[in-house]
């Protein structure tokens, strides 16, 4: 592969044998060759992702030469594994060694749940760390709000940082399932899990509440179910009858195609009374040439 000594000089080393995190992210444009490749690392297992065409040959001469880094490194290897996501269903592949189930990783001296061997999504979003970091920080003694959960990453970092309680909402009760587990892993306790429609659901929401942090992180595109042009402005009408004073909300855009222009524009139309506060960083591994491509998560705060 010809990219393959831009993405060893570029290859970070893994923080520990037990975290998750990105080695590689080809798609940040950094690393010449490789804007179609990324490399993760979940506790001792490591994942070469593919978003373009490419030959057998190219990903063994790849995974060996990482592989051979490692080693250099004297980090160990559990399991290698290949997805290309260009091909339907995005297939993974396990090349060498064995794959752990369960597979248990860290992050912040958490412990979350993740299957590699599901296709598409493995359980948790690598490129969010800092904003479960950010939500680990600041939300003690706050009733918590956490829209679109999907395994309930924000809810685990936020009842570690003190929360009083947090309510996950999400449609798919197979990642509530997994986020319960990761509740139980970590020993807390005051989640509550609804698996309902959010756009059916905000009655119930508002008995629960006032909020004093709201996360919202939805799909960028789920269907019929959610599409941002359509559903995003509905839940940000919605933030005011959700909020207590002074309450921190969080608006995660996850879709290379919008800019963070697009987010605020949405939210000076339909929530005024919200104020912006900041962007908050992405996790260094994902820097990206062009950052408005990036995921965008941006603070915002409701009230005086």
């Amino acid at each position: 592969m010809d990219c393959t000594k831009n993405i060893l000089y570029s290859l970070l080393k893994p923080k520990s044998v037990e975290n998750a995190e990105r080695l590689l992210h080809g798609r940040g444009q950094l690393t010449g060759g490789a804007e179609s490749i990324a490399i993760d690392w979940y506790a001792s297992h490591l994942l070469f992702t593919f978003y373009s065409e490419v030959s057998d040959d190219d990903v063994n001469t790849l995974v060996d030469a990482v592989a051979d880094q490692f080693r250099q490194w004297q980090m160990p290897i559990q399991a290698v594994l290949c997805q290309r996501r260009y091909l339907k269903g995005a297939p993974v592949e396990c090349l060498h060694g064995e794959v752990s189930q369960p597979l248990w990783v860290t992050e912040h001296d958490l412990q979350y749940k993740v299957n590699l061997l599901n296709h598409q999504n493995h359980g948790l979003f690598l490129d969010m760390a800092e904003g479960r970091k950010w939500v680990l920080e600041h939300a003690k003694a706050r009733s918590v709000l956490n829209l679109f959960s999907y395994t309930c990453g924000f809810s685990v970092a936020a009842l570690a940082g003190g929360a009083d309680s947090v309510v996950n909402l999400d449609m798919s009760k197979g990642s509530l399932s997994v986020g319960k587990q990761n509740h139980v892993k970590n020993d807390l306790h005051g989640a509550r899990f609804l698996g309902h429609d959010l756009f059916n659901s905000w009655g119930k929401l508002k008995r629960f509440g006032p909020y004093g942090l709201i996360i919202v992180d939805p799909p960028s595109f789920q269907g019929s179910s959610f599409t941002l042009d359509k559903h995003y402005p509905k839940v940000i009408r919605r933030l005011s009858s959700l909020a207590e004073e002074g309450a921190d909300i969080l608006l995660c855009l996850n879709a290379p195609e919008k800019d963070s222009e697009y987010l605020t524009a949405m939210v000076e139309k339909g929530a005024p009374d919200l104020s912006f506060v900041q962007r908050l960083p992405n996790p260094a591994a994902f820097a990206d040439r062009f950052p408005e491509k990036a995921l965008k998560v941006l603070h915002y705060r409701y009230g005086s």
